[in-house]
This record gives structure tokens, C-alpha cells and sequence, in this order.
């Protein structure tokens, strides 16, 4: 593999990446009202219990110059395993809330199983429309202070 090709993504890793990402930015006590709304809890066993931890950040100057080791970031970890079929999920979550990463674990778990649709309706979907929401307002909001430059050729050359 030459330093310009990327390596080849696994089927459906892709969309397992994206809904990991949706639910480790999600808010906790949102994510935690879509997860209690979509019915009993499912039996499951703790592989990892919720567990404190920390990862070193990096960065890359203008986004593309040589790796540098930014600073050290408070995450929390869980790893779970559904009773019933055995998938294991996993849950990575900023900072310390124990519940979000377990609630994210357990969401990981139920988007591998064949509930994947009703889980992806109940819970992801909400979660990616209102973090696109805050994105466009955002950006709403940064273009409302946008200010055009431009100069008047005056002739006097």
C-alpha cells in the first residue's frame, strides 16, 4: 500500500462508523430519552463495564502537516453483549458519563441485529437530523455575521 491509497473499507463498516460517531456526539439526555422510548431495555451483559479513561489527541497543523500530540482528552468506554444472539456493541463517549456510553453500546448492539431498522427510525435518525439542525444554524448564524469586502478601481492608476 503506497502512502497515497487508502485502505479498502469493510462492507458495512462505513455505516457502523457513522452511527458510532452520531451517537458518541449525541447530547446523553437525549440520547437516553430515544433509547428509553424504543420500549423494555434488552437483556445484556457487561463485557467491559462503564470505564473513565484517557486518549491522547492528535492534530495536524492546517490539517494536513506532520502529527502532533495536541493533549490528552477524558473518555468513557462499555462494552456489552445482547443475551439473546450474543452481538457485542461497543460505546465510546467524551467525558465522563458512564450511562451514554452504555447507552451507546447498547444502541451499537441493537443496529447489528436483525431490529436495526427500528432502532435506525427510533433512535439514529432523530439523532442525525437535530445534529444537522445545529450544524445549519451554526452556520446560519456565522453567515448573518459574513462581510463582503470588495474594492472600487478609482481611476487614478
Amino acid at each position: 500500500m503506497t502512502a497515497s491509497t487508502k485502505p479498502e473499507i469493510a462492507p458495512g463498516t462505513a455505516a457502523r462508523k457513522a452511527w458510532l460517531g452520531t451517537l458518541a456526539k449525541a447530547p446523553a439526555a437525549r440520547l437516553a430519552a430515544l433509547v428509553h422510548a424504543m420500549g423494555p431495555r434488552p437483556a445484556t451483559e457487561d463485557l467491559r463495564a462503564p470505564e473513565i479513561g484517557g486518549v491522547m489527541v492528535r492534530g495536524r497543523a492546517g490539517g494536513t502537516g506532520a502529527p502532533f500530540n495536541l493533549g490528552e482528552m477524558t473518555v468513557t468506554r462499555c462494552s456489552l453483549k445482547l443475551s439473546h444472539g450474543g452481538t457485542v456493541g461497543h460505546g465510546y463517549v467524551q467525558g465522563r458519563d458512564k450511562e451514554k456510553a452504555r447507552n451507546a453500546a447498547l444502541v451499537d448492539a441493537m443496529m447489528q441485529t436483525a431490529a436495526a431498522p427500528d432502532w435506525e427510525t427510533g433512535v439514529i435518525a432523530p439523532l442525525r437530523a437535530e445534529a444537522e439542525a445545529a450544524r445549519a444554524a451554526t452556520a446560519a448564524k456565522a453567515a448573518a455575521t459574513k462581510v463582503d469586502f470588495f474594492t472600487l478601481v478609482r481611476g487614478e492608476d
